[in-house]
Order: structure tokens, then sequence, then C-alpha cells
């Protein structure tokens, strides 16, 4: 079983202050509502309150920009998971708030098959939930790591895509301001893997992210809702986010 030995700053750690990252995606939101909606309607919502967790991971070529805004709470706010739902994927386990539901559609699970020779679409999601009326969304995607960084070598750990600060610039979106950025080291019957977390805001949109690699593939879980919902629920998605583990 996996054990959490140690929670730090990277060794080069980011500046304490939020970071703006340069603005390169061009991103939709929408506006928060707590009332039940139409499946049609709350489908849309989930779409747009994910479209910040779906970026292209390719590296930023742009420096980061610090911004004025004050600096926000960094990892300090988790709450036990134990008695969640434990939702077991390819290469991936994660824990799943209380009252969210799954959302993975048909065509989620029929991507990433290819038939007589064709190119395999990559399958978008591995694991998708959102609270019932859509608002916030915890998502896994995983990605093979040479989509992330061209690299020689199959990568083993995310330290293989570079150091935290580094890395920022594949998994933070272009605009974004980058609220805390830590290393957790987890510890395996193996040794230690390391995964990267990173918290970060665009327009009004909030999300944690979490992120590790095991045989070349990059396993990512995001929690995303709105800023006015973050103050009230930030902790249970950020406990979600880095619920998972890479099996």
């Amino acid at each position: 079983m996996a054990i959490l030995l140690s929670l730090s700053l990277s060794p080069h750690p980011l500046n304490p202050k939020p970071y703006l990252i340069p603005k390169t995606l061009s991103l939709s939101t929408a506006n928060s509502t707590r009332t039940t909606l139409p499946t049609g309607t709350r489908r849309h919502l989930i779409n747009k309150f994910t479209s910040l967790f779906l970026i292209s991971f390719a590296p930023l070529q742009f420096p980061l920009a610090r911004s004025s805004a004050s600096a926000k709470p960094s990892l300090s706010g988790i709450v036990n998971t134990k008695s969640w739902f434990q939702f077991f994927g390819n290469g991936f386990s994660i824990r799943i708030p209380p009252d969210f539901e799954d959302v993975m559609e048909p065509e989620d699970f029929n991507e990433g098959l290819s038939l007589y020779g064709d190119k395999v679409k990559p399958k978008t999601f591995a694991a998708r939930f959102a609270s019932s009326d859509g608002s916030e969304v915890v998502s896994v995607i995983i990605r093979s790591t040479n989509q992330l960084k061209i690299t020689f070598l199959e990568a083993q750990d995310i330290t293989d895509l570079g150091s935290l600060k580094e890395a920022a610039r594949i998994f933070v979106p272009g605009g974004a301001t980058l609220y805390s950025a830590r290393t957790i080291k987890i510890k395996e019957d193996e040794g230690f893997r390391t995964y990267y977390f990173y918290e970060f805001g665009r327009y009004d949109q909030h999300v944690a992210l979490y992120a590790a690699v095991n045989s070349g593939k990059a396993i990512i879980a995001g929690a995303t809702a709105p800023e006015s919902k973050w103050d009230e629920d930030g902790v249970k998605l950020r406990s979600a986010a880095i619920s998972m583990t890479a099996v």
C-alpha cells in the first residue's frame, strides 16, 4: 500500500506569490448554478467546466510572469477520503466525493479503439465524475509522455519531464494564474514515486491538478469548479485530486 511520505516544495521552489502563465489558449467558461438541470444542459456545463483541464499539454516557450494578485492558500486543506468510493481505472485509482456521479458517455469508452488499421483516436477521459448540477467535475486523463515532452527514453517518473517549475509549462494552461505548486513523494514497494501538484485559476474557474508518470504514461487527475464555489468546496475537490494513485 502506498504511504504518503513527504510533502515538500521543489528543491527549486516557485515564488510563493501567484504566477501568470502566458496566454496561449482561448477557453470558454460558464456561470455556475445550483439548480437541477436537464441532461443536455448539464452535459453542456460539464464540458465547459472541464475545458480548463483539457489542455494541449504541449510545453510553453515563455517564461512565467509574476502576477500582482495576492497569494492564495496552498496545499493546506485536505480531508480524509478513505470513506469515499474508490474508482479503479486503467493504471490508476481515485477517490470520488460523495454525491458525485459517473458522467462518462458511451463514446468515451469507444475512443481508443481501432478497426481494420484505422488511426486510433486518443481517449479523452479515463474517468469523469460530476456534481448533480454539473459545475464541479473530477476527471482523469492518460497521455503518452512523448505527447507531453519529446524524449529518447520512455519516462518512468514525472521528474523525467522536468522539475516542478519546468513541468508547469506542460500541465498549467496559458493565461492561468498559478496559486500553488508542490512535489509529493509516495512510498511504494519498489521505492518512491513522485507526484506534481498544481493549483491554478483562469477566468472564473479554479483547478487542482495532480500528476504522475508510470511506464511512459502520464496519469493526470483534475478537479475543477467555479471560483465562486472554491471557498466552500475547494478542500473536497483538492482532496479528490490528490487521492489519485498510479498503480
